[in-house]
C-alpha cells in the first residue's frame, strides 16, 4: 500500500505538470482571411504579440476562461510538488484540478471555439478547438482522480498507523452523518398554531418599528423645514 502511494503522489506531480505543459500546445485552429491560424492556448490565455502565416502581426486579447484553467492548473501542478508536506495541500490539490478539468472538458465538447478570443485577427471566418483541447481535459482528469487516490491511500494509512486513534476519510463521514441523524432527532417542531402565532407577532412587530421610523423621520423633516425656513 505504501509503494501504491508513493506511485500515485508521483503520477500527480507527473500529470499535473504534463497538463500544465499542454497548454503551450496549439489549443485553436482559426480561418482569418481564409489562412487557417493555430494558436497555443498559453497565447490564448495571456494574450501578447502573434504573427501570422502572411507575416502581420496582432497583440491577441486574453480569453478569461482558458486564462482561469492554466491558473487553476498551475495552482494545483505546483500544490501537487508540496502536497507531501500537508494533508490540507492534498484537498487543495484535488480542488483545484478537478474545476480546471471540468472546464476543459465542457470547452472540448461544446466545439465552435466558444471559449476562443479571436481579436483582432480580421475577417475571422472559423473557429475549432484541436484535439489538444480534449487531450488536456483527459489528463487533467486523470490527474485530479489519481490526486485524490493520493488522498484517500495516504488517510488511510495514517489511520491504520494509529491503531483506531484516527478515522479515515470515509468513517468521519459515515459518522458526521449517524451524529447529524442524532441530533435532527432531537429537534422539537412547533405546532401549527405556534408557528402562526409566532409569524403574527413578527409581522405586528414589523408594523410598530416601520410606523415608528416614519413617523421620526417625518418629525425630523417638518424640523428641517421649520429650521430652514422652507
Amino acid at each position: 500500500m505504501k509503494t501504491l502511494n508513493k506511485i500515485c503522489q508521483v503520477l500527480a506531480i507527473v500529470l499535473g505538470l504534463g497538463s500544465l505543459v499542454l497548454f503551450f500546445t496549439d489549443f485553436a485552429t482559426i480561418v482569418t482571411d481564409g489562412a487557417a491560424e493555430k494558436l497555443g492556448g498559453a497565447l490564448l490565455a495571456f494574450g501578447g504579440k502573434y504573427e501570422t502565416a502572411a507575416g502581420a502581426q496582432y497583440n491577441m486579447a486574453k480569453s478569461a476562461q482558458i486564462l482561469f484553467c492554466f491558473l487553476l492548473t498551475a495552482i494545483a501542478a505546483l500544490m501537487s510538488i508540496f502536497s507531501y508536506k500537508s494533508k490540507k495541500i492534498r484537498y487543495a490539490t484535488v480542488g483545484f484540478s478537478i474545476v480546471p478539468a471540468i472546464y476543459i472538458l465542457v470547452m472540448a465538447i461544446s466545439g465552435g471555439g466558444r471559449f476562443v478570443d479571436p481579436r483582432p485577427l480580421p475577417n475571422v471566418t472559423s473557429i475549432e478547438h484541436t484535439p489538444f483541447v480534449i487531450i488536456t481535459a483527459i489528463v487533467l482528469i486523470a490527474f485530479a482522480l489519481i490526486s485524490a487516490a493520493y488522498l484517500l491511500i495516504d488517510d488511510y494509512l495514517e489511520a491504520k498507523a494509529s491503531k483506531g486513534a484516527k478515522l479515515t476519510i470515509f468513517k468521519r463521514i459515515v459518522r458526521f452523518f449517524r451524529d447529524y441523524k442524532s441530533e435532527v432527532k432531537k429537534i422539537v417542531w412547533p405546532t401549527f398554531k405556534d408557528v402562526m402565532k409566532n409569524t403574527l407577532i413578527v409581522l405586528i412587530m414589523c408594523l410598530i418599528i416601520g410606523a415608528l421610523i416614519w413617523a421620526i423621520d417625518f418629525g425630523l423633516g417638518q424640523l428641517l423645514e421649520l429650521i430652514l425656513g422652507v
